[in-house]
């Protein structure tokens, strides 16, 4: 037998099917040392636009018992930072907030060259529960997170005030019943990312 018809049969043995997962070493050890990085230490560049739809679409793939989509993306970068900073000023201005707090969460938005506002759609009154459907948008955003990190950013999860404020989720074009399951910050970290300190594995697994 000819080496090319040995490499031929071996590339073809260690090739699995279409549907089969091949091992991927990299992805583990992304997900062993992945760390969020605050949103106040960040700067550009953020993902470009290819990157951008690259990280949208992995945090689509997030399990979804249903198949129900029950998500959906709203994308903050360029001016739109700006005009969704606008909105949370407004809001405060009409409650009397002081106007150095006005100021500062009219920069909320401008921590970070893109942010992502993911919204939990989940449907009532369906087969699937809603709390699964609540669990999946939460998927979506860890799958986010893990993307971003992949392409080389720094990347953070959170929600804080106005993710819950009624007028802003309005202004934002929220539908009755959406909320919002996190905004999640990306960019360039401005500094090295420290670790925190993590579970001890033998105080939080049980085996039944």
């Amino acid at each position: 037998m000819s080496s090319d018809k040995k490499s031929s049969d071996k590339k073809t043995a260690d090739k699995k099917p279409d549907g089969f997962n091949m091992p991927s070493p990299g992805t583990l050890d992304l997900l062993l040392t992945r760390r969020s990085g605050s949103a106040k230490a960040m700067q550009a560049p953020g993902p470009s636009k290819t990157q951008l739809t690259d990280i949208l679409q992995a945090g689509a793939r997030a399990p979804d018992h249903g198949k129900l989509f029950p998500w959906r993306f709203i994308v903050f970068e360029g001016k739109g930072r700006e005009r969704a900073g606008d909105i949370l000023a407004e809001v405060l201005e009409a409650e009397g907030e002081r106007a150095r707090y006005i100021a500062e969460e009219r920069g909320r938005f401008l921590r970070a060259p893109v942010v992502i506002g993911v919204i939990s759609s989940a449907r009532e009154l369906h087969k699937v529960p809603v709390w699964e459907q609540e669990l999946s948008a939460g998927a979506v955003c860890q799958n986010i997170l893990i993307a971003a990190t992949a392409l080389g950013f720094v990347a953070n999860w959170l929600t804080e005030w106005y993710a819950f404020h009624p007028a802003v989720k309005e202004k934002l074009g929220l539908k009755p019943g959406e909320r919002v399951a996190g905004f999640i910050y990306i960019g360039t970290a401005k500094e090295a990312l420290e670790e925190r300190p993590r579970p001890e594995m033998e105080k939080i697994v049980s085996r039944f």
